[in-house]
């Protein structure tokens, strides 16, 4: 307990130290390096194919205020397996800023029935940190992962996302990201989720190291 009353003032004391620069800086605009749209991500990862999804309305696209995004369903041998979203922003300044799923979700329908953090494996680097989501609507399940990327960071808790977003305006004058969600049905047959876990996260070892060229760094 002790640690993590530490941990709290100490994240604290960033956000106040970076949001006392970030006044400072704001009215600077922002720099953001050149990247490829959202679109030319892969429609084949390694077995994977994609398709894509109805495009989001304009109600739904003016609550989530994005600059760029990707909704697919992505199917292996043939069978849709997962969903794939990636919201980007340009900049998260003037209040669009990213939505957390978990409070998204139940205006969908969609209930957490339980949530944690996971690693998963990544080719060529670290493992990352992702949120780990069983979401329910009636007698569909879903197993949920989701992080935060950006300027060159993978992040799982959203309140450190938010720190780095504040930190990162005030020193490097840009607050662009992305929410990045890949979600996987649970079949009546995949009692514990197991199935749909390992389709997921197989998926995000695919999908998350190609991002970076879709995510400034």
């Amino acid at each position: 307990m002790r640690a993590r009353a530490d941990l709290r003032l100490v994240l604290m004391a960033v956000l106040f130290a970076g949001a006392a620069i970030y006044l400072q800086a704001a009215s600077r605009p922002e720099q953001l390096p050149a990247r490829e749209s959202l679109a030319a991500f892969p429609m084949a990862l390694e077995g994977w194919r994609g398709t894509r999804t109805a495009d989001l309305d304009a109600d739904t696209l003016r609550v989530l205020g994005v600059d760029d995004y990707i909704s697919r369903i992505y199917a292996f041998d043939g069978e849709p397996v997962l969903s794939f979203y990636v919201g980007y922003y340009d900049s998260q300044r003037q209040g669009d800023t990213i939505h957390s799923p978990l409070n998204c979700l139940p205006g969908a329908g969609w209930m957490p029935v339980s949530a944690t953090r996971v690693a998963v494996e990544v080719p060529g680097g670290a493992p990352v940190e992702v949120n780990h989501v069983l979401i329910q609507k009636g007698d569909e399940r879903q197993v949920a992962l989701y992080w935060y990327q950006g300027r060159g960071r993978t992040v799982a808790s959203e309140y450190w996302s938010k720190a780095f977003l504040v930190w990162d305006a005030a020193t490097r004058n840009r607050t662009d990201g992305a929410l990045v969600r890949v979600a996987a049905p649970i079949r009546s047959a995949d009692v514990s989720g197991a199935v749909a876990e390992s389709q997921a996260r197989a998926f995000v070892r695919l999908a998350q190291p190609r991002l970076a060229a879709y995510l400034p760094q």
